[in-house]
């Protein structure tokens, strides 16, 4: 059976409902790339002692993971497994499928919200934790005025959301 996506905009509700799912596989995919780390350090991947001290790399390296994640999972076949869940695909404005460096903008915009985390020892892990929810509801109030329902990663990509068949 062939899945068409239709020009119904996906509403906001059934796209947060698939962030949902693909924050549950995320949080698998961190996990595994923790745990090869581990294994490639031999349990040294992280010290601790008097401070805990993450290797420079580790950081940079799991957010380039979960960057692909989403990014290849909307060049190839437009959904991630949250968006099959819920019936919904990524494609651009006009209805054409994502590439790379598009999807990679929609991630990377996506993601900003997460630059408050660097003020953790200024404000306090909760102040921070606060502040990028905050911001990533103020990321999705476009989707609900626009007729399209983009958030703002979808309008800076030129990307949006629509139900499949």
């Amino acid at each position: 059976m062939s899945i068409t996506t239709s020009a119904i905009p996906c509403p906001l509700w059934r796209r947060l409902a698939a962030l949902v799912y693909d924050l549950l596989a995320v949080i698998a995919i961190v996990m595994v790339v923790g745990l090869l780390c581990q294994l490639a350090t031999g349990g040294r991947l992280i010290g601790t002692g008097a401070q805990v001290v993450i290797p420079f790399w580790y950081r940079p390296l799991q957010a380039l993971v979960v960057a692909a994640y989403f990014t290849v999972s909307w060049r190839y076949g437009g959904q991630t497994l949250g968006m099959r869940a819920w019936r919904i695909r990524l494609v651009r404005s006009d209805g054409s499928v994502v590439g790379c460096a598009r999807g990679a903008m929609r991630v990377l915009v996506a993601a900003l919200p997460t630059a408050a985390l660097a003020l953790a020892p200024a404000w306090g892990l909760q102040g921070v934790l606060w502040s990028a929810l905050v911001l990533w509801a103020l990321w999705f109030v476009p989707a609900l005025f626009d007729r399209r329902r983009r958030a703002l990663h979808d309008l800076v990509a030129g990307t949006e959301l629509r139900r499949t068949g």
